[in-house]
């Protein structure tokens, strides 16, 4: 006898032709939903985080100008530089014993150090050559690194030669990179902003990124010795995709020359004035005595770099490893120079050779206080007051490029001064491998180099001061 099928028999649970199906996508449904809200709520940090840098970075006009997208640019740049040296100081420095890191130090130094000096000179006139491709070259020497820190990464493992002509390819990139940075600055500047401003605000972004990206990066080499360089590489093809969202008129050069660093006018008034090229102009002898002090605070950092990288590591700060003292010293220059960068912001309407010539003394001062009574703490303060007067003596030369440079010889003063410091920091590091491991004896040295730089300095200001005064006409 068949039985009577009622109407919810017929239709399904759902009182409906299919319900079952439809139940089945309704649960789907919910699960996707609850998959996205999962997702979201995974992204949220991430893009919290984002919009809060893009906040920053954008702030008071920068956004409008395009500096903002220059210091996210920046912050990549220094991340992935950070990524690389963390990979190479274990490779080269930290996985041999100190006589033959010294040895390997030294080789790594003439082979790619040596060869940037020679190069370093020419990469400013070069990029004076392609002004309507700075966004590109900047692109280029991102996607040079990317390349060679996937060699590296190779190397590193297997100790072969291509370790040190991809070192120095990663080298020159950088401070190709590094001049047309500082070349592209002024031509992003919102209304409110001056030159020094903002390149404090560029240069925060990098150390905020080396910061953040260094823990990150020895975490990584924990892993393996090729992973930093795997994060230095999407770090870098990251830069070359934010190269070319940079505004197009950073590749404008109207109206701009080449400059030439002098001391004073008589490069070009003097007997060989004919010998020169058309358009070389100088940039006068404020800016050249600032660099000449500026010179010899990068000189200075170099040293100490390499110097206090052996030291340590032969003799390490009481009750601390090799590693931890390093840090620690580390820690110090960093956080010296970061404040120095903000200082310079505040000081940015006052006379920059005044505060050249100071933050000089002081440097100097404390080097021969290290030096008299040696210690810990008082390596560190050195790192640490060398960190803040390389950032604010570097700022204040931006000031006086800003002040006395015209704009048409604007740009090319700031390729050819930032290739003479990067040379100055290779003399210093060649020195800082070739000292002694005595620590009172090499910051005694570090005290020599700053004490030249300044007195120098001082000299040229006093020289220049006269000048002016005996050029004024007589009232009576």
């Amino acid at each position: 006898m068949a039985t009577a099928r009622t109407p919810q028999d017929a239709t399904g649970a759902g009182g409906t032709p299919g319900g079952k199906g439809r139940g089945r996508r309704l649960g789907s449904v919910r699960a996707g939903g609850r998959l996205r809200a999962f997702g979201r709520a995974l992204q949220f940090p991430v893009t919290r985080t984002a919009r809060g840098i893009r906040k920053v970075t954008h702030a008071h006009g920068a956004g409008e100008s395009g500096l903002g997208k220059l210091i996210e640019l920046h912050g990549v740049n220094g991340a992935g530089d950070v990524m690389i040296t963390v990979a190479l100081a274990s490779t080269v420095f930290f996985s041999v014993p100190t006589d033959e890191a010294r040895g390997r130090v030294a080789l790594y130094l003439a082979i790619t150090m040596a060869p940037f000096t020679l190069l370093a000179p020419v990469v400013g006139p070069l990029l004076d050559k392609v002004p309507h491709g700075r966004r590109a070259a900047m692109a280029g020497a991102m996607l040079a690194r990317a390349l060679l820190a996937l060699v590296l990464s190779g190397a590193v493992v297997s100790g072969g030669l291509e370790l040190y002509p991809a070192a120095l390819g990663v080298l020159v990139a950088s401070k190709a990179y590094g001049v047309v940075r500082s070349a592209v600055v002024p031509r992003l500047l919102p209304p409110a902003f001056s030159l020094v401003k903002a390149n404090s605000r560029v240069t925060l972004g990098g150390l905020l990124a080396t910061g953040i990206a260094a823990p990150i990066g020895a975490g990584l080499q924990q892993i393996g010795p090729r992973w930093p360089l795997y994060g230095a590489f999407v770090l870098f093809v990251t830069g070359m995709l934010l190269s070319f969202r940079l505004p197009p008129k950073v590749d404008s050069a109207k109206g701009e020359a080449v400059a030439l660093l002098a001391a004073d006018e008589r490069h070009l008034h003097g007997p060989h004035r004919k010998a020169e090229k058309p358009g070389l102009r100088t940039v006068g002898p404020a800016v050249t005595h600032a660099l000449a002090a500026n010179a010899s605070i990068r000189c200075l950092t170099g040293f100490l770099i390499f110097f206090l990288a052996f030291l340590l590591r032969e003799h390490p700060m009481t009750g601390q490893s090799a590693a931890v003292s390093l840090g620690i010293v580390g820690v110090a220059a960093g956080a010296g120079n970061a404040l120095g960068t903000a200082v310079g912001a505040g000081l940015r309407s006052r006379a920059p050779e005044i505060i050249i010539v100071t933050v000089v003394a002081v440097v100097l001062g404390a080097a021969i206080t290290a030096a008299v009574f040696f210690g810990a703490v008082l390596v560190a303060c050195l790192a640490a007051v060398a960190g803040f007067a390389q950032a604010l003596a570097k700022l204040s030369l931006d000031a006086l490029i800003q002040r006395d440079v015209p704009e048409q010889v604007r740009t090319s003063a700031f390729a050819r001064s930032e290739t003479l410091l990067q040379m100055a920091w290779v003399l210093g590091g060649a020195i800082g491998i070739a000292m002694p491991l005595i620590g009172g004896l090499g910051l005694a040295v570090g005290a020599a180099i700053v004490g030249a730089g300044w007195l120098t300095t001082v000299r040229g200001l006093l020289r220049s001061a006269r000048q002016g005064h005996a050029g004024r006409p007589r009232v009576a």
